[in-house]
């Protein structure tokens, strides 16, 4: 007969089991998940969950990710990424959905936050002109003195517009910039002619384009577009806190970090109809062949594995220098903008 084991025998026991579970990939994470975070009830706020640019985020959520990993996300959807900032910066929100260049520019006003984990590697920003306030539209010395959509001031479609406006010598004075949001209220103020262009993302841009609402004239959907336009690798939305966060909840950013990543993990095999399953109805304003058609269009966009590219931060410090006149980039100090630590585990773990 077995002899029964003693306290420490059976510890050891235990622990191996563990080892082995994981080893196995069978661990229960969501089980012994919250007895190792340091929160287990997290606030995140997006500018727009809804659009392709957060569909990471979208689906972690819906297929369980989040949860399984011993997470309660509570997430709060913003107008767009500027407000969703100040949701975070003000203390409401723990971590913000959003794009990669606030860091920078938080960085610069002496507030360090810091991306953990990436979603996009591509910014899937379009800007398109009206073809019924802007007919005859030639260049960009047309958008003078007009006024363009984006999805809220401060926001990362602001900034694009502002980075396109600069190579034609044109300020953001020049203009008149209005929030439209990301969904159905930027369609209506492109076709009841409130706004003349718009710089926006998916699924609205591509609503608007095939109904021939607008004509695109700069499009960041496509890593070759986001290159000629951004002139490299330009990273996009992202999961990121403040260092503070960051440094007192590791395992908490890990398990988000690991949620993410699982996320666009099964994104590079999801078809279709798998994708029109898991995202709610009201995603698709009312048109699944147009939302299809979208995700298409910016499914290279996504990220593969959550890691941030080594030259994507100086691509962004670049764009954001060469049309903000008092931004001292010299002071930036990109390695503090971000960390790939917990994206890069997360990619071991789910071999993303």
């Amino acid at each position: 007969m077995d002899q029964p084991l003693n306290k420490r025998e059976f510890a050891k026991s235990l622990s191996a089991s563990f080892i082995g579970w994981s080893a196995l990939g069978l661990a229960p994470s969501g089980v012994f998940a919250q007895s190792r975070l340091e929160k287990t009830k997290i606030s995140i706020a997006v500018g727009g969950k809804a659009t392709f640019y957060y569909l990471p985020l979208s689906l972690a959520e819906q297929l369980g990710y989040f949860k399984s990993e011993g997470l309660e996300v509570d997430i709060s959807d913003f107008a767009g990424g500027a407000k969703a900032l100040q949701a975070v910066v003000g203390g409401s929100a723990d971590v913000c959905s959003g794009a990669y260049e606030h860091t920078v520019y938080l960085q610069a006003k002496n507030q360090f936050y810091q991306s953990f984990v990436l979603q996009g590697r591509a910014p899937q920003i379009s800007i398109g002109v009206s073809t019924k306030n802007l007919p005859n539209y030639k260049g960009l010395e047309d958008l003078r003195g007009k006024k363009i959509g984006v999805s809220a001031p401060g926001s990362s479609t602001n900034i694009a517009a502002n980075l396109i406006l600069s190579r034609a010598g044109l300020k953001a004075s020049d203009v008149s910039f209005i929030g439209v949001g990301t969904s159905a209220g930027a369609i209506s103020a492109i076709r009841s002619g409130q706004i003349d262009a718009i710089s926006n993302i998916d699924p609205v841009m591509t609503m608007l384009e095939q109904k021939g609402d607008v004509k695109v004239i700069y499009d960041t959907r496509t890593l070759k577009g986001t290159a000629q336009v951004f002139g490299g690798p330009m990273p996009a939305a992202c999961l990121y806190a403040s260092v503070d966060f960051v440094q007192k909840n590791p395992n908490t950013c890990q398990a988000m970090a690991n949620a993410i990543v699982q996320a666009l993990k099964w994104l590079q095999t999801a078809g279709p109809s798998e994708i029109i399953k898991t995202v709610p109805e009201s995603y698709l304003l009312g048109d699944r062949g147009l939302y299809l058609a979208s995700f298409m269009k910016i499914r290279e966009a996504l990220s593969l594995d959550g890691v941030m590219s080594a030259d994507a931060p100086a691509t962004a410090l670049k764009a954001i220098s060469s049309f903000e006149t008092d931004f001292h980039a010299d002071k930036i100090i990109l390695s503090k903008t971000f960390t790939n630590e917990f994206a890069q585990r997360a990619k071991e773990r789910f071999k993303a």
